[in-house]
């Protein structure tokens, strides 16, 4: 799986600027992503609420036959 350029926390950091009320245009230039991007990455990431989301980011990226996948 390729290596994401952006990491957890740059992500959760983008995602709460959204929800402090910063328009996603001026997220996506400032980052240099597409809105696509930024959406694909609140559906993914978002509703795991913000006091959670930089640490669970690498839950999903688990293997699905670890022993901690119990914790998504």
């Amino acid at each position: 799986m390729r290596k994401s350029r952006y990491s957890d926390e740059q992500i959760a950091a983008a995602l709460r600027q959204a929800e402090a009320g910063t328009p996603i245009a001026d997220i996506t230039r400032k980052l240099g992503i597409s809105e696509a991007t930024f959406y694909a990455w609140r559906k993914r990431f978002g509703s795991l609420g913000t006091q959670r989301s930089a640490s669970c980011v690498s839950c999903v990226k688990r293997t699905p036959g670890s022993s901690d996948s119990s914790r998504i």
